[in-house]
C-alpha cells in the first residue's frame, strides 16, 4: 500500500465519473500517468454498509494514489463507509457534494448537501474521527439559483470548521430540477473566478478546479490561480492527453509510455482478469471499452475503435485483440 509519506500532490487528477471510472479504467490510465490522483466512481454508504463490500472496494495495487468517493447524507454510515475505505487501502475518502442525478436527490445526498453546509460538516468530522487518511469534498459553486459568492464561500467556510482542507470545486452550479446530469455539465455556466476566489479567501486550503478542461495551456493557467486541476470527460475520451502529465507536472523524468506500450502493458492485465473464476463473469469489453480513445487524433483511430468494438472479436475473449486493433493504426503511419 501507497503511505501517505509517499503521495504525490493533488496537482492533477481524473474526477469520479460514473460507469466509467471503475478499477478497470483506472489500471488503464495508470499506463499512462503514474502520479495523476484517480478517483472511483461515487460509491453509495447502502453499498457498502448493507451490500457486497469487496465488490465495491477492490482495486489493483498499481492504481494508487487512488481516492474512494462517497455518497451518503447519514455521518455513522459515511464513518463506516470512509474507515471500511481506508482498511481497503484507498488513500484518499472524498463526500460528494456535487451530483444532480434525481436518483441521487432522491437519497437526499450529492448536490442537494450544499443546501445543508452543517449537515455535510457533520459527515466531515464523523469520517475524519474514524479514518487518518484525507477527508475531502467534491461540490459546485451553487445549486439552483443560488448564484452568488457568498453562497460557496459560506459552504466551505462551513465545512472547513469540521477539519476539512481540500475542496474540489466544479466551477458550474447544480440545477436540481429541470436538467439532466449530461445537461448539469453543460448548460450552467462556468465561473472559474468563484474557485479563484475561494483560494483568495482560503489561502490555507487546497483548492482543486473542475470543469472542462481540456489543455495542459488551460491546466498551467488554472494552477496559477489555485492548487490542483481535475479533469473528465477529456481525460476518459482522450487519456493519451495525460502522457506528460508525469514530466510536465511531477517532475519524472522517466520516458513516457508510447500507446503501443500502453497497449503492451494492458495484456497481462486483461489476461489475468480473464483468468479469474475460471473465466467466468468478466466480458473483455469490460475493459477494452475504456481504450477506444487512446488512438484520438491520429490516422487509423476510427479502425482501431471499431475493432474493439468488434462483438465478435470481443466473445472470443482473447486480449491480443488490442494488438489486431492497433495494426489498424500502424497501416497509416
Amino acid at each position: 500500500m501507497v503511505t501517505a509519506r509517499t503521495l504525490p500532490s493533488r496537482r492533477l487528477s481524473v474526477a469520479p465519473m460514473m460507469d466509467w471510472t471503475d478499477r478497470h479504467c483506472r489500471v488503464f490510465h495508470r499506463q499512462i500517468t503514474r502520479h495523476t490522483w484517480l478517483y472511483t466512481e461515487m460509491v453509495t454508504t447502502g453499498a457498502l454498509v448493507y451490500g457486497d463490500v469487496a465488490r465495491h472496494l477492490q482495486f489493483n495495487e498499481e492504481e494508487h494514489p487512488v481516492a474512494l468517493q462517497l455518497g451518503g447524507s447519514d455521518p455513522a454510515d459515511l464513518a463506516t463507509s470512509a474507515r471500511l475505505g481506508q482498511q481497503w487501502g484507498y488513500d484518499e475518502i472524498n463526500l460528494n457534494c456535487g451530483c444532480p442525478s434525481e436518483r441521487v436527490q432522491k437519497g437526499a445526498f450529492g448536490a442537494c448537501l450544499m443546501a445543508e453546509p452543517q449537515l455535510v460538516a457533520d459527515c466531515v468530522k464523523a469520517m475524519r474521527d474514524a479514518v487518518s487518511i484525507d477527508v475531502t469534498v467534491k461540490h459546485r459553486i451553487g445549486i439552483d439559483q443560488s448564484e452568488s459568492y457568498d453562497f460557496v464561500r459560506d459552504f466551505v467556510g462551513t465545512v472547513a470548521g469540521a477539519g476539512c482542507r481540500t475542496f474540489i470545486v466544479h466551477a458550474r452550479n447544480a440545477i436540481l430540477k429541470g436538467l439532466s446530469p449530461k445537461e448539469n455539465r453543460e448548460i450552467p455556466p462556468l465561473k472559474y473566478d468563484f474557485a479563484y476566489q475561494l483560494k483568495r479567501d482560503f489561502p490555507d486550503f487546497e483548492i482543486i478546479i473542475n470543469g472542462a478542461i481540456k489543455t495542459q495551456d488551460e491546466i498551467d493557467l488554472h494552477l496559477r490561480q489555485v492548487d490542483g486541476v481535475m479533469l473528465g470527460r477529456e481525460a476518459y475520451h482522450n487519456p493519451y492527453s495525460m502522457a506528460q502529465f508525469d514530466q510536465r507536472y511531477y517532475g519524472d523524468d522517466s520516458a513516457v509510455k508510447s500507446r503501443d506500450e500502453v497497449l503492451a502493458a494492458m495484456i497481462p492485465y486483461i489476461q489475468a482478469q480473464l483468468a479469474k473464476d475460471g473465466g467466468r463473469g468478466l466480458k473483455l469489453n469490460s475493459i477494452t471499452r475504456h481504450m477506444l480513445g487512446l488512438m484520438q487524433g491520429l490516422a487509423g483511430a476510427r479502425g482501431f475503435r471499431q475493432t474493439l468494438s468488434d462483438a465478435s472479436k470481443l466473445a472470443a475473449g482473447d486480449a491480443n485483440l488490442l494488438l489486431e486493433a492497433a495494426a489498424r493504426v500502424a497501416q497509416h503511419a
